[in-house]
């Protein structure tokens, strides 16, 4: 039975459509991520949660219960938001503390319940300095204290970390992680940030023009995405556009690239000679060598010239010409070395993988590709 649940939710604002027929499902305990870029409706999707918007059409339960008409006040659920929303004249304690008093707990309860949550988010020795004093960091943290304080059935956390640095991100990410474990409280959690939803998520839905593209597991989004869309907003990859040119096994075909390069596909797809075929390759699923390698069944082999490459410390970025087509490719630095002997613009080199690392999409589409390619990532959803 499912804890939270949208049925076909519908929003927009005049004549821009937020969120298009959305249906979903959140388990109990759960960290669910609603993840897209600024416009997808992942925002709009979490307000309607919290009862701050209502749908124009659809219903949303809360443990069975229908709360698509109830207030805010009236949920059991709170909002972690992306700016704080602290109270600037109350010290970390008052802010924590402040839910408790409007729901009429007595001083002694809202006491120890302020204790236990100064003690879960590390913050027992600021509990007197004002919000002032602290930084962004203990900021957010007072602000997942007050909204878990009340004991919601589910915390909406919307951007919360996309104010903050990145190893700042990196460190709250490991807290929230800690803090779900220790609460199991249901987490719904909205973000543009891929690799935020991948890290902390026990499922993701990814959004694109208030619909949802995919929903999955981390892995099942990054190892098997549906659709160009999905492919290129989770993480990097290349897109391979290919014909088909014999069926080799009900798992494996052979392709051809631009009718000139041939690779080998593998495949879960009813697929017949002539079809066009879209793959999924990660860069980091592709191998350089110097030395043709050893032929294979299962392996592609392609020749190619380095057009550039980049150092990025734990890895080097490299763009491949191969003929028409050109991969990118990235070499993980396993061990250390001060010696660049990595290779270089104008080297002549093998490109390979294995065929069960590129992923057929089940659908194509060329101008997301392109949309994603200039895609200015916003902190989040902004109504009309």
């Amino acid at each position: 039975m499912s804890f939270l649940r949208f049925e076909n939710i519908r929003k927009s604002y005049g004549s821009f459509r937020a969120v298009d027929d959305v249906s979903l499902t959140v388990e109990k305990g759960q960290v669910f991520s609603l993840l897209g870029p600024s416009g997808s409706g992942k925002t709009t999707l979490l307000r309607m949660a919290a009862g701050f918007d209502t749908p124009d059409q659809g219903r949303i339960f809360l443990d069975g219960i229908d709360i698509t008409a109830l207030p805010p006040e009236r949920r059991k659920v709170n909002t972690v938001f992306q700016n704080y929303a602290l109270f600037p004249h109350l010290n970390v304690r008052e802010n924590i503390a402040f839910g408790l008093k409007i729901a009429g707990h007595d001083k002694n309860t809202i006491c120890r319940e302020v204790d236990r949550m100064l003690a879960l988010v590390d913050l027992e020795a600021h509990a007197d300095k004002g919000i002032g004093a602290i930084s962004g960091g203990q900021k957010q943290r007072v602000a997942i204290a007050r909204a878990l304080v009340n004991r919601p059935q589910v915390l909406l956390l919307d951007e919360p970390l996309a104010a903050l640095d990145l190893k700042l991100r990196q460190r709250l990410l490991m807290e929230l992680n800690a803090l779900h474990a220790e609460t199991g409280t249901t987490f719904l959690y909205v973000t543009h940030d891929q690799s935020e939803a991948i890290s902390i998520s026990d499922q993701i839905a990814v959004m694109n023009h208030g619909r949802i593209q995919q929903i999955g597991t981390p892995a099942q989004i990054y190892e098997t995405p549906q659709n160009s869309f999905v492919a290129a907003f989770i993480g990097d990859t290349n897109f391979l556009n290919a014909t088909v040119a014999a069926i080799l096994d009900p798992r494996h075909c052979h392709a051809v690239i631009d009718d000139q390069t041939t690779i080998i596909v593998a495949h879960d797809k009813s697929l017949r000679q002539g079809d066009p075929v879209h793959l999924s390759l990660r860069p980091e699923k592709i191998h350089l060598s110097r030395s043709e390698p050893a032929a294979a069944p299962d392996r592609n082999r392609v020749p190619g010239i380095i057009e550039d490459r980049i150092y990025f410390g734990s890895h080097t970025r490299y763009r491949v010409r191969c003929g028409s087509l050109t991969l990118c490719a990235e070499v993980q630095h396993q061990k250390f070395s001060l010696v660049d002997a990595s290779l270089a613009a104008g080297d002549a080199v093998w490109v390979h993988w294995q065929a069960d690392d590129s992923f057929l999409l089940e659908s194509y589409d060329a101008q997301d590709e392109a949309l994603l390619t200039e895609l200015e990532e916003e902190p989040h959803d902004v109504a009309p």
